[in-house]
């Protein structure tokens, strides 16, 4: 059905071009000169009677984030509080602690009440690693007691209180402070991973709204009364672009039930900004609202969203949101932030290769947008009240100055425990008004929300750190945005997704699934496409197969090194053009999700443009040091023809990978793709073909890996073996070659492993859940790399794994084609059996933690995520290829963990969950596994990013995607020669 944002634009723009607008509407609109002059008084005012000492414009003074101690102290209040253990707390404090020198502070109240205690009290704790003695322990308790109640102090100047009614009490006092203040109040908490959580987020917002209403007066406007603001993703598990139907059906009665009770009091409802990705749905959630608040509430004036001006759709989602306005006779109450995930927003658009950033990636573009933003929203009064959210003297300034032009009532708003000084001097007019916005919760729920906003506002750049800050003039402080955003005064900006890895090697192209226009090719090419008939090779035709391969081998690896690159890079970009085909292929044949398909057509691409240029790199002829009179030269070549066997489960990036690198290196190839994934390979075999790999150098033998795949192995012309898959299948491999007569032949050989996640009580719960959801059950579990064996610590582990259950019953498992699909098949009916019968000894032999779950859809051959509790590591023994878990309670020593792991004998992925930086390094430095993941998923390796191999059981190296992968593929030579026989070095007789 069609959406209901086709009025916004595409968010993948170019920012310049954007930029231009902007500075275009505000010619005329702003005398930025005069609103500096408006301004000045207010800064010296602050900087000659700061705020009080826990102030952010204080603390960011005596500790700014750039520096150690300021970083220390923000990790601390990020974890802290959290760590229901004392061993963890001591080390973590000890770690965080270990890495400040609090000594040097300057003479200030904040000073005497953290600094010299802090720095008297590391004397009692161990050093970072180190195992405590008894007496450095009991010290160490004291300390971290300490901690925490400072972390408790700093929590409660940015948090209003742990309760509703505390808040509004703390409301009500600073109201006797300052008469024209009002309140947005913001239960503290992420978003829900669980329905359980969803329904508990919205009985907390139910009690505060019935809490505010028993103190307003539903006779005064909204915009005088307290209000409250929500977060979508707090109030559904699945608030995602993906799940648009169920969200509608199931979020949006949820959110009229508080839109109910706000109108009947009066009050202001804000809808919280979140994600880009999630725009269009929250959009379509507003109106959805708004039509119900029309029709049954049609004189309430509180309902709105907040709007974030770093966004570069943001002029055109106030002109959206002014349209509805109009379009159904309200006036929403619209906050304009500048927007507080921009690192997110950065790293997704280069992670999913982008055409351009959503967001602005320059402070002063965004602060020209901030200004544009104001002036549409002052222009949309008649549907929209606006409210701008600032902490910058120099904007509101500037805002006043507009406003007042236009005679359009507005409010100011701030963050509490933030910018206290600044609206300290701007409310001295009385005709301004300004809303604090207010987090109320518990002081442990506060770690994201606070960090975030230290880091938003502690940002070097931004004006709460250089107000703090009296070496930067007044100038400086209140210069021009729009003079900064001229051409020649641009700074270089961020390189685009595109050209994240430079010139030499651009970054594959991938798509936003949330934008309309970017999946709609794929699903037009899945409903065309009709999967080829690849016919199967018989064992003579290997035979033959090899034969031509030997022949050809000479031919091919006297081929330039550069023509061989450029055959790659033609066929990548033929990829890149081909790529809603090849992801259409991928979700016919291997069954994969759409977000999966497009992931491995970026990845085939990067493996062909990477080992282009690598081969370039290591081929290029080394002169080595030597004595005078001869030449010494190291050459590389390829070794003859290897045979490539790749797997299902990746069955056109791993398939590209290993032909691209022996094609590369000058070496003619034998694909033998898997059984049940044939036409990928043919597709990709053809695209080389027309990029210019001759048809004897590269080809694909198709059929059971019992005959063409043996017979290819035992060919006596064979140089090499490159193999992915299972453990038994490589070590088959491994015997037939040793077997044989003649030269000792090379095996590539990357397999499975029992891939553990390690979580400390330090972990954030909602971040191990959305990372062990990730990477045990996407791909239905189908990956090398997922996690097979969750190893949480038992203090928090009751409650980790209950967001997980809840967090793994909340995926739809069922046709891989459906957007809505999180789990597909797995691959065929014998890796269904396979994975069947494990998932029935676990249930005898372990504890169920998701029950007998069947899928939802009759698609043959899903298996719906299953996860089982365990005693021990060592009970682990195998690999299950499939959506399956196991969990392991740990406590004690991390390390004996982490040995546990080892001794299992695999080596393939881990992950580690903790805050502790020194004990994430050091688990890393014992584990013997070939990739390690902290504080993050464990799938997805990028190539030349994040070079994937493992060794033990699951592999023998070199790693793929990494600068070593290319030299197993060929064979060196040293080339000396005596240039003295020839009549001496005539360099060393001239020189």
């Amino acid at each position: 059905m069609p959406r209901t944002t086709d009025r916004l634009p595409f968010p993948y723009r170019s920012e310049a071009g954007v930029l231009a607008q902007r500075l275009a509407a505000l010619q005329g609109a702003l005398d930025w000169a005069a609103a500096a002059v408006d301004a000045a008084p207010w800064v010296r005012a602050v900087r000659e009677n700061p705020p009080p000492f826990w102030a952010m414009e204080s603390l960011l003074k005596e500790y700014p984030i750039s520096s150690a101690e300021g970083l220390a102290l923000m990790r601390l209040a990020e974890a802290l509080l959290r760590v229901p253990d004392a061993e963890t707390a001591i080390a973590l404090t000890a770690d965080q602690l270990g890495r400040a020198d609090f000594d040097g502070a300057a003479d200030s109240t904040l000073a005497r009440l953290s600094s010299t205690a802090i720095a008297m009290s590391k004397k009692f704790l161990p050093e970072a690693g180190n195992e405590p003695g008894l007496m450095v322990k009991l010290g160490a308790r004291t300390v971290v007691a300490a901690t925490l109640r400072a972390v408790q102090l700093l929590g409660r100047q940015f948090v209003l209180g742990q309760t509703i009614e505390e808040g509004m009490k703390e409301a009500a006092s600073a109201r006797k402070r300052q008469a024209n203040l009002s309140f947005s109040f913001d239960m503290l908490g992420e978003g829900a991973r669980t329905d359980a959580d969803a329904l508990r987020y919205l009985a907390s917002y139910q009690n505060a709204i019935a809490a505010i209403a028993r103190t307003a007066d539903p006779q005064r406007a909204p915009s005088q009364n307290d209000g409250i603001s929500i977060k979508l993703s707090a109030l559904h598990p699945r608030f995602e672009d993906a799940q648009h139907d169920r969200v509608m059906r199931e979020l949006v009665p949820r959110v009229w039930q508080l839109c109910e009770g706000a109108a009947a009091a009066n009050l202001n409802l804000t809808i919280d900004a979140e994600e880009v990705d999630r725009l269009e749905l929250s959009l379509e959630v507003f109106e959805a609202l708004a039509k119900l608040v029309a029709q049954h509430c049609p004189q309430w004036q509180g309902f709105g969203l907040a709007l974030q001006a770093y966004q570069t759709r943001a002029v055109e989602l106030i002109e959206h949101v002014a349209t509805l306005g109009r379009q159904y006779r309200l006036k929403f109450m619209c906050r304009l932030v500048k927007g507080a995930y921009w690192d997110a927003e950065i790293k997704r658009a280069q992670e999913l290769g982008l055409p351009a950033y959503p967001v602005f990636t320059q402070k002063p573009h965004t602060d020209v947008s901030y200004l544009a933003c104001a002036q549409a929203l002052l222009n949309a009064s008649v549907a929209i009240y606006p409210q701008f959210a600032t902490h910058n003297a120099g904007t509101i300034a500037a805002i006043l100055q507009m406003a007042t032009r236009q005679g359009v009532p507005f409010e100011l708003q701030r963050l509490h425990g933030m910018g206290e000084g600044i609206y300290r001097e701007v409310l001295k007019n009385p005709a301004v008004s300004c809303r604090v916005y207010a987090p109320v919760g518990a002081h442990r729920d506060l770690l994201a929300y606070l960090v975030r906003r230290l880091l938003e506002n502690g940002a070097n750049s931004s004006f709460v750190h250089q107000l703090a800050d009296e070496s930067v003039g007044m100038d400086e402080l209140l210069v021009s945005p729009l003079e900064q955003s001229r051409p020649a005064a641009m700074a270089a900006a961020l390189p685009l997704p595109p050209d994240l890895y430079g010139m030499a090697r651009p970054n594959s192209l991938g798509l936003d699934l949330a934008v309309v226009a970017h999946r709609e090719p794929l699903l037009a090419a899945h409903a065309a496409l009709v999967v080829p008939t690849v016919p199967e090779a018989t064992a003579a035709e290997a035979q033959a197969a090899v034969a031509k391969a030997v022949q050809a081998f000479a031919g091919w690896n006297h081929t330039p090194v550069a023509e061989r690159a450029a055959s790659l890079r033609r066929a990548a970009d033929a990829m890149q053009q081909q790529q809603a085909r090849l992801c259409a292929l991928l979700v016919k044949e291997a069954h994969k999700g759409w977000g999966d398909a497009v992931s491995e057509v970026r990845e085939a691409i990067d493996f062909l443009r990477y080992y282009a240029n690598d081969a370039e790199r290591v081929m290029a002829p080394q002169t080595l040091p030597g004595p005078t009179g001869e030449s010494n030269t190291l050459r590389l070549e390829g070794r003859g023809a290897w045979v490539c066997i790749s797997p299902w489960n990746f069955p056109l990036a791993i398939f590209a990978g290993q032909v691209a690198a022996a094609l590369a290196t000058g070496n003619t190839v034998l694909a033998k793709p898997a059984e049940q994934t044939p036409a990928i390979a043919l597709e990709a075999v053809k695209l080389l073909y027309a990029a210019g790999v001759p048809a004897n150098a590269l080809q694909l033998l198709h059929g059971p890996g019992e005959t063409v795949g043996a017979s290819l192995v035992a060919q006596p012309g064979i140089a090499g073996v490159v193999f992915t898959g299972s453990t038994q299948v490589a070590k088959i491999i491994q015997r037939a070659l040793a077997a044989k007569d003649g030269p000792i032949i090379p095996l590539i050989a990357e397999t499975g492993g029992i891939n553990a996640m390690l979580v400390d009580s330090t972990a954030l719960p909602e971040q191990v859940a959305d990372a062990v959801v990730q990477s045990a059950f996407r791909s239905a579990g189908q990956r090398c790399s997922a996690l097979r064996l969750l190893c949480v610590h038992e203090a928090i582990a009751d409650g980790v794994i209950e967001m997980i259950e809840g967090a793994a019953k909340e995926l739809v498992a069922g046709n891989p084609s459906e957007l809505a699909t999180d789990l597909g098949p797995v691959i065929d009916a014998e890796a269904f059996e396979g994975i069947t019968r494990h998932v029935q000894r676990l249930h005898t032999d372990a504890k169920p933690l998701l029950g007998s779950r069947r899928a939802a859809h009759e698609q043959p051959h899903v298996i719906a995520p299953q996860m089982f509790e365990v005693g021990s590591i060592a009970e682990v023994t195998q690999e299950i290829f499939g959506p399956v878990l196991q969990v392991v309670r740990w406590g004690g020593d991390p390390m004996a963990v982490v040995q546990q792991i080892n001794a299992l004998g695999y080596g393939l992925t881990l992950g580690i969950q903790t805050r502790i930086d020194s004990r994430a390094l050091a688990l890393a430095g014992a584990a013997r596994v070939g990739n390690v993941y902290v504080n993050r998923n464990m799938i997805g390796a990028v190539v030349g990013v994040q070079p994937f191999g493992g060794e033990g059981l699951s592999g023998t190296g070199p790693k793929a995607g990494g600068p070593n992968y290319l030299l197993r593929f060929c064979a060196e030579q040293t080339l000396t020669i005596n240039t003295t026989a020839a009549g001496g070095n005539v360099a060393l007789f001239t020189g």
